[in-house]
């Protein structure tokens, strides 16, 4: 069936044939017959650009590929790739287990996590999802299923390879033993950027969990003020249910949102009601799921920002690289970019993966919607600045990155194509993304 898919972010819509294997076998049989336009895996869509779309070739829908099992022995979770977190957490929570590491979102499958080895609020911790793979099963052209660990070059090209080695069929990871399905989180607020930085070098190591929201539109004085929140799993404390978890979205989007809603006055009035609200410092217990998904309450809430859509922009620059970043939010605030969510976080130890992301450093994320003047120029003169400081662009966000910028960004980049190159001769896997970064 020929459809249309879009990233998160709803831009540059492309055609492919979309199919839904059902087991491992028709994976195979599927990427062993993929047409000469390629075939690229698919889970549930939360890649913000063209990652998961492959115009005029394959895709493959992985999400009927949802079978898992969990030993309570080891605490490792074995799941095929079209898993989703929502489901094992809906599971695991209950009986006192947490996934390593979990996004901004719910609805994320694992094999998307490994493919775009993504990260969360415990980075500085924990390191990303790839960190706690301890094997994986893919399928890799000619419709062959290898089993991988940490120690293969290939797994490392895979953790982080955004779907272009081959198709994850299953993995086993790591889990985290919780007491409760609550969070014991500080929240703090900071009046610029300054102070917000130094409240999360000199404390975050105290807690597993950390990110602070930043008021992109405050300027002078206030430029980078922010709610920093940081927690760490609640103890049981007499809680009568101690383990409840049953999360759901509380509103659906419209699917109908007219452009422009969120504008520059719209935005400002909830920066400043949201910083407003905010204690100067307090202890509150929160749901997992308000702490880490927040954005998940709301269904289809990418609908809100109309038909043009909106571009994610992530990067991070390594510790040492502050002024960079300071120099960046001063950029957007004097210009008054729109960005309905602008967060900030501290990576830690690096993943392995060969194109994984995060490194150690500041992490800056940005959801900007289309269409404000002179933002592509704007972010294109970013990418040479995070460049040129040894930084990087998230490419599971990305949806305008130039191809020139890979080598620069991801200098593992040469040793990745040698091992890609060798499992995949033919260039099989492909996508959008792949063909526009020349990957």
């Amino acid at each position: 069936m020929t459809t249309f898919l879009t990233g998160w972010g709803r831009t540059a819509p492309t055609p492919a044939v979309l199919a839904r294997p059902r087991d491992t076998a028709e994976l195979s049989e599927l990427v062993a017959a993929a047409p000469g336009r390629g075939v690229v895996a698919r889970g549930l869509g939360r890649a913000y650009g063209d990652a998961a779309q492959n115009s005029g070739g394959l895709v493959l829908d992985c999400t009927g590929l949802d079978t898992w099992t969990f030993d309570e022995d080891s605490a490792e979770v074995t799941a095929s790739g079209g898993v989703s977190l929502h489901d094992l957490m809906t599971c695991l929570v209950p009986r006192g287990w947490f996934v390593p590491v979990s996004p901004g979102t719910r609805h994320v499958t694992v094999g998307g996590a490994i493919a775009a080895d993504v990260h969360g609020k415990n980075h500085h911790r924990d390191s990303s999802f790839g960190a706690h793979v301890r094997s994986l099963t893919l399928v890799t052209a000619g419709g062959t299923a290898r089993t991988l660990r940490p120690e293969d070059p290939l797994f490392q090209a895979t953790v982080g390879g955004m779907g272009l080695t081959g198709v994850i069929a299953e993995a086993t990871f790591g889990c985290v033993p919780v007491e409760t399905s609550r969070m014991r989180v500080d929240v703090e607020r900071t009046g610029d950027l300054d102070e917000t930085m130094a409240a999360m070098a000199g404390g975050d190591d105290r807690y597993r969990y950390s990110v602070a929201w930043i008021d992109l539109l405050a300027r002078g004085r206030r430029m980078g003020r922010s709610v920093l929140t940081r927690g760490d799993h609640a103890t049981r404390e007499g809680e009568k249910e101690p383990l409840a978890f049953a999360p759901r979205s509380l509103v659906r989007a419209p699917a109908w949102v007219p452009g422009g809603l969120l504008n520059g006055l719209s935005v400002r009035a909830f920066n400043e009601a949201w910083y407003r609200r905010a204690p100067r410092r307090a202890t509150v217990v929160q749901g997992i799921a308000p702490f880490f998904h927040p954005l998940d309450a709301v269904e289809g809430w990418n609908r809100v920002y109309g038909s043009r859509g909106f571009v994610q922009y992530q990067f991070v620059v390594p510790f040492g690289a502050e002024e960079t970043l300071r120099q960046i939010v001063g950029t957007l605030s004097a210009r008054g970019t729109v960005s309905f969510l602008t967060v900030l976080k501290r990576f830690g130890p690096e993943a392995g993966g060969l194109l994984s992301f995060p490194m150690p450093g500041w992490t800056l994320a940005l959801d900007i919607p289309t269409g404000q003047r002179g933002l592509s120029g704007l972010l294109r003169a970013f990418d040479e600045r995070v460049a040129e400081v040894g930084g990087r662009v998230y490419l599971a966000k990305d949806s305008r990155m130039r191809s020139d910028m890979m080598a620069a960004m991801y200098p593992r980049l040469r040793r990745w194509r040698r091992i890609r190159d060798e499992a995949d001769p033919t260039g099989l896997f492909r996508s959008d993304l792949a063909r526009r970064l020349g990957l």
